[in-house]
């Protein structure tokens, strides 16, 4: 197994894996493995491929994939199509730009095929940029078998779709006032209107309306749309609301309007600071008469702004009752809609621009139910020749203009600037003006019960949008607008007669041919079916039925797709009809007005059920400082910039793990991202790293290739065995619970949780168990549960980060028995045989292998352990220095008794201390008392919060004994929990001696004893000695298997005393003794590395070395017969000879043999010559501590011989 490099490059192993995918049709072959299994079904909802790819797709990718590979490795089969809608505004809006289309006469002269064939030509342009990134971030989805809105046989079945609401009755056509885009052309529906509002300064005017009874009284109304007064047939009051008629002190006119609106013209009257006198008001304006209500004004008649529509007026006079226009037109009106919150409590009314106004004046009169009304705006916008004094500009333009005519009339009164929230085009990203058009309806109101209720039969995650904004949305639904005066779209399939007396909804491409007589359409779009008609079934005298102008709403076809993407009905009927409706889908909270809404609209409208069961809502990705993301700021990341620095797996877990998977905003931090790595993957792939060292050192000194033992590890009695696993099925119930639940923001923090237990809990307190020094078997069995967890939390964690689990899947495998297995009874996907990991099927929770009350007794352990370095670090104790004793106080025996044998061991060695104790004896070492826990009280107690923390202060020791036993507590008047209540201990111990610090629930104390004695600090100054080692190696590069020799030198007595009563310890962890360099370091040693450093205030140099050959010279000289030169020959010759040539000599029987300068010399190890310097050290008995020190492996490996002692 290839080692795993300290500078894993994650971002750099996401592309091999990518790789490896390819190489392996990984998602195709995982789709072959699940075929038979349980489907579940997933709706994609299409983009448009005219942009490309931002983080808010890579969000809503990264859950829609993370839950359908979740679903596959829980044993269903999920079909994952990647979609595309092709057709629409975003298209059309780009051509007109890029060909500089104004209005639809440009369009026609053009010939809607051509214009089409160019609206065709980008619908795919950036589809290898999205596959690219969609596949990048990890994405298992079909491209290849995809679906395209403009294919024929996807707009033949939305044009089913439609011809079935028809036949029910639900599609009708209207003249509604409609949000209308004059950048595209087209109306808008309610919920498109409501993708895009912004902050905007209107101008706000107040104009007279001279009464015809008494032209030197006007009526006043305000408007923030001076360019519909031109279009202005009535004025509507509140039938309840007083009005007053004044006279204005500094004009001398006299104005009517809403008594509780004077303030629309004297703004001092609303002053915050000081309210106006009497004689103020006197001096500002005079009230004629007493207020009346509005229903006296109803009929009143006024004089028009402009001569443009008198003659509808007259025409609806002429028109008599039949006309529904007999009472005329330029009177007062009556509505209960007109309320007292701005303007002057009188609303101007132009039918053609406001739904209210329509309404109104359709009700009361002044226009009839299916005929036109003044509407002199084109759909670009602009006023057409029946405005002669504005003809031809845009409205938005206009209002200046018109502003300076009202003004030269004396019809303008007061002209302001007004701050509001306003619709803008989602696509043009321009002001939409509302406007009367003739439409195509699905008539939503009649259905709106039974979306109510099948909206209850979903499940949403967070509910509240659910429960809150698309309840409310269904509850108010109106009826849809679903067609566009446009061309490149899905035309709507409906032919009529130029008397609409007959109207032919075609469903079928059969139909139409069958109908018309046309034969082989192969093509829907408008430049292939206009021109067909369909002969008229009231016989040859009547002209053919010609297809009606419009095309469907990009939005129609999107809530049609469950059914197109399939070519439902007349395809795969039985698939769709098995697995309708949908398992799950996901996408942004935008949608709660758009897809989701559509989808719910036509699935009731067809089938009366909900389109899909589950549901996840994401929130809006923001730049860091909260803005929208834009380009043009730079404001964000490139998400391309994102992945190559940390890769898809860290993007993936930042965003799942956010408030943005509970529809909440986030705002983009790029150090949150690395964030991840550091806080979730390093410590992962350390893990993993520390586990092929174990094997490493294995292999090295024992010469035995690891063979994991699932048996070995379940039947482990060690209690960090048995905790570790236990914990480990706790995270598989709870992620299995929380995955059911779509709940996938509480996965990571979870995961987070169980990778600090497994890094800084399991490996950290069994590193000495697991490097072998506690024996063989120990460090097998240790090793086998280590690799049980690693493989099975890569398992787990494979759909949340789908590239690491594959990395570590990778090498785990190459372990497993299976990987080896030719037998044909195990299946592709069984863990290990499978090529990858995300075929193998998700790890069930054992029942049998939870264990509370171990994790009780690590929790305990964990919390004495913290707790004492809580107190060491506030008392500047470092963990080199040892402290003689810890004592945990608690008055919970329970507690006490988790600190038994099986793990006090981990607390001496993580605390660093000699022993550990435990006392019940609580009132020895501290006072206690009670606080409130503000956080939760605070709401709740309200105006009570002081009284009962006085009451909670004045508690005796028996009611807070009282409170430990029991749990809870009543304190004036409220009964409050052990979470509402805080415990909290002050130390009375002698502080001279002894530091403490208290658990936050109050139930454990742990008391350090801080003396130090000279025993105490030589053993830090050992420690600090091994822990610059110990950074020397890791600077270096070594690995924990690499044999070196480390020596180090000082002038300090006070250091190798340290050393050498410390001896035991500083081998064990180091696996070889520190020498003095002066005394035993040979002069051709080959440095590795050396550091200078200063200890206790003495400098020393600590120096580490490949293994090296050490002579003994005055051995030497003997055998040469006190020859010097001869001696310096020999040495320097057994010096050149290779290290490894000399180890072999030593096992053959330990002497050498050779001929210098005609002489032959015997040479012998152990005397003469050694393989190290610890060796020589040993055998000549140069430094006394080593003659209590076992020999270590390095040692005996190098051949020295010896057994343990």
């Amino acid at each position: 197994m290839a080692e795993v490099e300290a500078s894993h490059n994650f971002a750099q192993a996401e592309e091999e894996i990518l790789k490896l995918w390819e190489e392996l049709g990984a998602f195709e072959q995982s789709l072959k493995l699940s075929e038979g299994r349980p489907e579940f079904t997933f709706y994609d909802g299409p983009p448009f491929a005219t942009g490309l790819p931002h983080y808010g797709h890579l969000l809503a990718g990264t859950i829609k994939d993370t839950v359908t590979r979740f679903a596959h490795q829980k044993g269903h089969h999920v079909v994952r199509r990647f979609g595309w809608d092709c057709h629409g505004l975003p298209v059309e809006f780009e051509i007109d730009q890029e060909l500089g289309i104004k209005d639809r006469e440009q369009v026609f002269a053009m010939g809607i095929a051509k214009y089409n064939h160019h609206c065709r030509s980008i619908v795919t342009r950036y589809t290898k940029e999205w596959e690219r990134t969609v596949t990048r971030i990890g994405r298992w989805i079909d491209f290849k078998n995809d679906y395209k809105t403009l294919d024929p046989w996807f707009m033949e079945s939305v044009w089913w779709v439609f011809s079935e609401l028809h036949k029910k009755g639900l599609v009708y056509q209207g003249y509604k006032v409609m949000p209308f885009s004059t950048a595209c052309g087209t109306p808008l529906s309610n919920f498109e209107a409501g993708l895009n509002y912004k902050d905007v300064q209107d101008p706000a005017v107040t104009v007279s309306f001279p009464l015809l009874s008494d032209p030197t009284t006007s009526l006043l109304a305000w408007t923030t749309t001076p360019w519909t007064l031109p279009s202005n047939l009535a004025l509507c009051v509140n039938p309840t609301m007083l009005y007053v008629k004044i006279k204005d002190k500094k004009s001398g006119k006299q104005y009517v309007l809403a008594e509780a609106r004077l303030v629309q013209l004297y703004p001092k009257l609303a002053s915050a600071k000081k309210e106006p006198t009497a004689e103020q008001k006197a001096e500002w304006y005079e009230i004629v008469g007493a207020p009346f209500p509005g229903s006296e004004m109803e009929g009143w008649r006024y004089a028009p702004l402009f001569d443009y529509f008198v003659a509808w007026d007259e025409e609806g006079k002429a028109a008599g009752k039949e006309g529904g226009r007999e009472r005329g037109a330029f009177r007062v009106l009556v509505d209960g809609y007109v309320t007292s919150d701005s303007g002057t409590g009188v609303v101007h009314q132009a039918p053609g621009f406001g739904e209210d106004d329509y309404r109104v004046c359709l009700a009361q009169g002044v226009i009839a139910k299916g005929t036109n009304v003044p509407c002199p705006v084109d759909s670009n916008g602009r006023f057409t020749a029946e405005v002669v004094d504005f003809g031809g500009k845009h409205v938005k333009e206009a209002d200046a203009e018109i502003c300076m005519a009202l003004k030269g009339k004396g019809r303008m009164v007061e002209k302001a600037t007004y701050s509001h929230s306003y619709p803008y085009c989602w696509r043009s990203d321009t002001p939409l003006i509302y406007k009367a058009v003739p439409s195509w309806f699905v008539a939503v109101g009649t259905v709106k019960e039974k979306l109510l209720l099948n909206n209850e039969k979903t499940y949403w995650v967070p509910a509240f949008v659910k429960e809150h904004r698309f309840h409310n949305w269904l509850a108010d639904a109106k009826d849809w607008a679903i067609s566009r005066n446009r061309f490149w779209g899905t035309p709507i399939p409906l032919w009529c007669s130029d008397d609409m007396e007959e109207q032919v909804a075609i469903g079928s491409i059969e139909q139409l041919e069958t109908l018309s007589g046309v034969k082989g359409i192969t093509d829907l779009h408008r430049e292939s079916v206009d021109d067909i008609t369909i002969p008229s079934s009231r016989g040859p005298s009547f002209p053919p039925l010609r297809r009606v102008d419009e095309v469907f709403d990009c939005w129609f076809e999107s809530g049609s797709m469950p059914y197109a993407q399939m070519h439902y009905p007349f395809e795969n009927k039985e698939k769709f009809e098995a697995n309708f409706p949908a398992d799950f889908i996901a996408e942004g909270l935008d949608q709660t007005r758009g897809w989701f809404y559509t989808l719910m609209v036509i699935s009731t409208c067809l089938f009366d059920k909900p389109p899909f069961q589950n549901l996840i809502v994401n929130g809006l990705v923001l730049a860091s400082d909260g803005k929208k993301m834009s380009k043009r700021l730079k404001n964000y990341p490139p998400p391309d910039d994102i992945l190559k620095k940390y890769g898809a797996d860290a993007l993936r877990l930042y965003l799942i793990s956010s408030p943005v998977v509970r529809a909440e905003p986030l705002r983009f931090k790029e150090d949150d991202v690395l964030g991840m790595i550091k806080r979730v993957f390093l410590p992962w792939i350390n893990a993993f790293r520390f586990f092929q060292q174990g094997l490493a050192r294995l292999e090295m000194e024992k010469g035995v290739n690891f063979v994991p033992s699932p048996e070995r590890a379940r039947a482990s009695n060690n209690v960090m065995d048995v905790w570790i696993q236990a914990s480990l099925q706790g995270m598989i119930k709870f992620v299995h619970d929380e995955m059911a639940a779509y709940r996938l923001y509480t996965v990571t923090p979870r995961l987070l949780h169980f990778i600090e237990e497994l890094t800084n809990w399991y490996v950290r307190l069994n590193r000495t168990r697991l490097k072998g020094q506690e024996g063989d078997e120990e460090a097998f069995t240790g090793l086998s549960t280590l690799y049980e967890i690693l493989l099975s939390m890569t398992v787990l964690m494979a759909p949340f980060t789908p590239f690491l689990t594959e990395f570590l899947y990778q090498h785990l495998r190459k372990l497993h028995p299976n990987s080896s297995s030719s037998s044909s009874s195990l299946p592709p996907d069984a863990i290990g045989k499978a090529d990858s990991v995300h075929y193998v099927m998700l790890p069930m929770y054992d029942e049998a292998r939870l264990n509370p009350a171990c994790e009780e007794r690590m929790a305990t352990l964990q919390t004495v352990i913290e707790l004492g370095r809580m107190v060491r670090e506030r008392n500047n104790i470092s963990l080199k220095t040892p402290v003689k004793e810890v004592i945990v106080v608690s008055k919970d025996q329970g507690k006490l008794s988790h600190l038994d044998e099986s793990v006090r061991g981990y607390a001496l060695q993580e605390l660093n201390v000699w022993s550990v104790t435990t006392s019940e004896d609580v009132a020895k070492w501290s006072n206690i008392h009670v606080e409130p826990n503000n956080k939760l009280l605070g709401k709740r107690l309200g105006k009570d919060r002081g009284k009962v923390a006085a009451a909670i202060a004045a508690l005796t020791p028996a009611e807070i004994e009282a409170f430990q036993t029991n749990g809870s507590l009543t304190v004036a008047g409220y009964e409050l929990s052990g979470e509402e209540l805080l415990l909290k201990k002050e130390f009375k111990g002698d502080t001279s001696i002894f530091q403490a610090e208290s658990s936050q629930d109050g139930t454990l104390l742990v008391v350090l004893d801080t003396r130090q004695d000279e025993r105490v600090l030589a053993q830090a100054t050992a420690r600090e000695l091994v822990n610059r080692v110990q950074k020397l190696r890791k600077r270096v590069g070594l690995k924990l298997t690499d044999v070196v020799e480390i020596y180090y030198e000082t002038a300090d007595k006070g250091i190798q005393e340290a050393l050498s009563s410390n001896a035991a310890m500083v081998q064990s962890t180091l696996r070889v003794f520190p020498l003095p360099a002066s005394l035993l370091k040979p002069a051709h040693a080959v440095e590795l590395g050396s550091e200078q450093c200063t200890i206790n205030d003495a400098p020393v140099t600590v120096f580490v070395t490949r293994p090296t050959i050490s002579l003994c010279e005055e051995s030497i000289l003997k055998v040469v017969g006190g020859k010097e030169s001869k001696a310096a020959g020999v040495s320097g010759f057994v010096a050149s000879m290779g290290y490894e040539r000399l180890k072999e000599a030593g096992k053959e029987g330990g002497e050498m043999a050779f001929v210098l300068d005609g002489e032959e010399v015997r040479l012998s190890m152990g005397e003469h010559y050694f393989m190290s310097a610890t060796h020589k050290a040993r055998a000549k008995a140069l430094l006394p501590e080593l003659a209590a020190l076992a020999v270590t492996e390095g040692e005996r490996e190098e051949g020295n011989g010896g057994e343990k002692k």
